[in-house]
């Protein structure tokens, strides 16, 4: 059962990009029907009044049917319902866990925990909501007018919003024998804080959250956990994709490269060095003084490459490519201990000693039975963001991970990547 929208809106409705189109050829020449499936986004706008009037009330559980991100506060996890809103699971026992609750929450993609606060964007705002008592979760604060992209007039006063859709387009086409799919573009810790994801856009560091879009980083001072107070924008160029903090500094995975920033002061990242690879999709994690920088192709990647890099990055204003890793098609990745756990595409989960990855790649173990996309390594459990849901097992030992437990999608995802 889906949350839906309470107030009646003004609309007007038109085809956005779709997320992925399945297409299928034959062989030597000829004329066949043909019937292309789009699974995509309808978009409709909305008065400003309007959107903000919306209920962002804690409700019932509901389905899960489209996973995003993925977020760790104590003994539970936020699941993003992308676009949609916030699952919140007890997750005390993690082969157990217990769906308890939704925050309806339109335009919702990322989001981040301070002292039992948690941080969303809702289209255009961010929104802050006290989860002290996970049963009773409240707003406590709205932050107006911080991510300015959703807007559809220069007045701004409408937002555009969207909703899923299924199209089909049957025609006549001379086709040839091979068979390929292509994906479109999709328009898409420490102390108090919690633990997110490789894929992370949302991202925590002494008293500060930075807030990354496809360009820019925005920076919110939450010393006052419950009142967070955006400081400023900076321009980071195109393609940015996730955010990583370590040792006061910020590495910003691009399509074009890592990017890194010195947060020593905290409200003024200053820029120390880019290193640039071929186009391709990049998240990066940091481990001492080794970054981890999976690039991918497909989607918006461009043409790209599938690699695990490992960079020396012991001089932040200098990072030196240590080893290329071939692999199928990586995406998200963690770094538990001396292991490293990849999520790659259709070759499934796989688990290296980090330290082989650097001379020879030593394959600890595999799951190819899941199709990963962003993996978590928390206390408890290690949690694996897939096509058909989240997996969680027990990796107490690395070369043989226990299945824990499964929470199903209730529907089969078609898009083939979340940034």
């Amino acid at each position: 059962m889906e949350a839906k929208l309470q107030t009646p809106l003004t609309f007007r409705y038109f085809l956005a990009v779709s997320l992925f189109i399945s297409l299928t050829f034959l062989s030597s020449c000829d004329t066949e029907k043909r019937t292309t499936t789009y699974f995509g986004k309808i978009s409709y706008e909305v008065d400003l009044s309007t959107f903000r009037a919306l209920s962002v009330s804690q409700q019932p559980p509901t389905e899960l049917s489209n996973s995003g991100a993925i977020y760790v506060y104590g003994n539970y996890l936020f699941i993003n319902e992308r676009g949609k809103g916030i699952h919140i699971v007890d997750n005390t026992n993690p082969s157990i866990p217990k769906n308890l609750s939704f925050l309806p929450i339109e335009g919702n993609q990322n989001m981040a925990v301070n002292s039992n606060i948690l941080y969303a964007d809702n289209y255009i705002d961010l929104l802050a909501f006290d989860i002290s008592d996970p049963q009773n979760i409240k707003l406590v604060k709205r932050v107006e007018d911080v991510f300015l992209e959703a807007y559809s007039d220069n007045q701004k006063t409408r937002i555009r919003l969207y909703k899923d859709t299924i199209i089909t387009n049957t025609y006549k086409e001379e086709i040839s024998y091979n068979k390929r799919v292509e994906d479109l573009l999709y328009l898409s810790s420490s102390g108090s804080y919690g633990q997110g994801g490789s894929l992370a856009r949302f991202t925590l560091l002494n008293d500060h959250l930075y807030a990354i879009d496809h360009n820019d980083m925005r920076l919110f001072s939450v010393s006052n956990a419950s009142s967070p107070k955006y400081l400023k924008k900076i321009t980071l160029g195109a393609g940015i994709e996730t955010i990583f903090p370590a040792d006061d500094k910020l590495f910003i995975g691009s399509t074009t490269g890592m990017h890194i920033y010195d947060a020593a002061i905290p409200s003024q990242p200053a820029f120390l060095s880019t290193y640039t690879h071929v186009s391709s999709c990049d998240p990066v994690i940091v481990d001492g003084k080794l970054a981890y920088v999976t690039l991918r192709s497909g989607n918006m990647c461009q043409a790209g490459s599938n690699q695990l890099q490992v960079i020396n990055i012991e001089n932040p204003k200098s990072p030196a490519l240590i080893r290329s890793n071939p692999m199928n098609n990586p995406h998200g990745l963690t770094i538990s201990g001396e292991s490293l756990y990849l999520c790659d595409g259709a070759s499934g989960l796989k688990v290296f000693n980090k330290t082989s990855l650097k001379t020879t790649p030593n394959l600890l173990h595999q799951i190819k039975e899941i199709y990963p996309t962003d993996v978590l390594a928390t206390p408890k459990s290690l949690i694996v963001t897939a096509y058909d849901g989240i997996h969680q097992y027990d990796y107490s030992n690395p070369s043989k991970l226990i299945e824990l437990s499964h929470l199903q999608l209730s529907k089969p995802q078609y898009d083939r990547i979340y940034y």
